[in-house]
């Protein structure tokens, strides 16, 4: 063996060198995306569970007062005719009853929101900036003293979570069922 060939036969070609860089930087790039992806992910999935935990909260409040409310009323009104029980078997998008210390409730969708009048004073809103009400259904039966029926509410919430792109918004819906603690005579 001559020294020439001894000389050619160690290390690497610039060739060699060149592809072997090209894999590792688009696995390296496939990685990366993968791991964005699965930030992106988790970020999403923490709004969701905050928003949804607000969303439940709301909920469960509104579920309280009505559960120990009387003359539960469906739908629009006029100011008299607040205090006359209202089924609304079709739904409505407001529901206003007498809580148990005897103030007067209303709930109701506002624009995108769930808003609560008390007394007929300004709307608190009750939802989080964060969440996107499309709609809010309130099914009532029994309200009436004269039937046999134990007054019952339906709530139904249907909206979005988070805001920007497509990939960023979730939509979701919520139901839930209340049946009044006073006894329906």
């Amino acid at each position: 063996m001559s020294p020439r060939k001894e000389k050619y036969q160690k290390g690497f070609t610039l060739i060699e060198l060149i592809v072997s860089i090209t894999v590792f930087i688009t696995v390296m790039t496939i990685a990366m995306g993968a791991i964005f992806s699965v930030f992106n992910s988790n970020a999403k999935s923490k709004n969701m569970k905050t928003a949804l935990a607000n969303l439940n909260v709301a909920l469960e409040s509104m579920s309280r007062e009505i559960r120990f409310g009387s003359v539960y009323h469906c739908g629009p009104y006029t100011y008299p005719n607040i205090l006359t029980p209202q089924d609304c078997p079709a739904g409505d998008s407001r529901f206003t009853f007498i809580s148990s210390d005897g103030t007067t409730i209303t709930y109701r969708q506002n624009s995108q929101a769930v808003d609560k009048n008390v007394n007929g004073g300004g709307p608190v809103r009750v939802t989080g900036p964060e969440i996107t009400i499309q709609s809010l259904t309130f099914y009532t039966l029994g309200s009436s003293q004269a039937d046999t029926l134990q007054p019952k509410t339906v709530i139904i919430v249907r909206g979005t979570v988070g805001t920007g792109s497509a990939k960023a918004v979730t939509s979701f819906a919520m139901q839930t069922l209340v049946s009044q603690r006073v006894i329906d005579r």
